[in-house]
């Protein structure tokens, strides 16, 4: 099992390096940031855009895998994410991993840019572009692309991606035709449960479920399971991961008897969302991280 932990991008650089840097010297295996525009009730707080923010991260730190976790087409347009992308891969040195997912309807990002309000069915539509074109455009050395929401006319790519064929994708996807995307085109597939639901085993219930359907999926599209790694948002249940050691124990627990080979967390924060207490943080990364390796 490994496992990785997500730093919002809401604090400045002076106090935030040092949050990136513990995360590898704690031994965690991936570490992420949030790709939007303003999030949730942190909207009207500071935040950071995650681009410069893992650039950053990546000049700290030597090990760690770096990623967006998710960005979307509701922020980005895949002609001009690529180039940020390349040289993400680049100053990280191949330690980069693109997280997307196809943004949720009527999110902040999506209305504060004017975004349109599309359909559930349009928005993996839409979706579905995104993803093959960035794989295009990361992959040859000259794109052209005409799509119903996206054009790229001879888009250069030099000098790719450190990471060859090219950057992995970790797609977040729930619903049947996003996990196609997901079969398709990812590295590793991501997913949050069943978002709001109070019950802590309906959430496990929702997990497990989904984690057969894509196994069906992989299937489908003529994919071997271990061709692609399995992440739990492990956040998105009802009881906080870091609320203490033995509730991260029963997460990893959990995980791994439903075949997830990443799980992921959020440090914690003094209060809202992701509300725990660093000492917990600590904790794990002293006495269950060592225990992964």
């Amino acid at each position: 099992m490994r496992v990785g932990i997500v730093i919002l991008p809401e604090h400045r650089w002076a106090n935030a390096a040092p949050r990136w840097r513990a995360a590898e010297a704690y031994g965690f295996d991936h570490a992420w940031t949030y790709d939007h525009l303003g999030w949730r009730s942190l909207v009207d707080g500071p935040w950071f855009d995650a681009v410069p923010t893992l650039t950053a991260a990546a000049l700290v730190t030597g090990r760690i895998r770096l990623g967006t976790l998710v960005a979307s087409p509701n922020v980005r347009h895949p002609v001009t994410f690529a180039r940020s992308l390349l040289t993400l891969d680049d100053v990280s040195g191949g330690r980069f991993t693109l997280g997307i997912g196809a943004g949720v309807r009527g999110a902040y990002d999506n209305l504060v840019a004017g975004g349109p309000d599309l359909t559930p069915r349009a928005q993996v539509d839409r979706f579905a572009e995104f993803v093959e074109l960035t794989d295009a455009l990361l992959t040859r050395e000259r794109t052209d692309f005409a799509g119903r929401y996206y054009t790229a006319v001879q888009a250069r790519s030099a000098p790719g991606c450190v990471q060859r064929p090219r950057i992995p994708f970790l797609v977040a996807a729930d619903g049947p035709r996003s996990m196609r995307i997901a079969a398709r085109f990812a590295q590793g597939w991501v997913t949050t449960g069943k978002r709001g639901d109070p019950d802590l085993d309906a959430w496990w219930a929702v997990v497990a479920e989904r984690a057969r359907r894509f196994d069906e999926v992989l299937a489908g599209e003529g994919r071997e399971p271990a061709d692609v790694a399995r992440f739990l948002s492990a956040d998105s249940a009802p009881v906080y991961s870091l609320t203490s050691v033995e509730a991260f124990r029963e997460v990893l627990g959990r995980a791994g008897g439903l075949g997830f080979t990443d799980v992921v967390v959020h440090w914690p924060r003094p209060d809202g969302p992701y509300a725990g207490s660093e000492a917990v943080l600590e904790r794990v990364a002293a006495e269950v991280l060592p225990d992964l390796a």
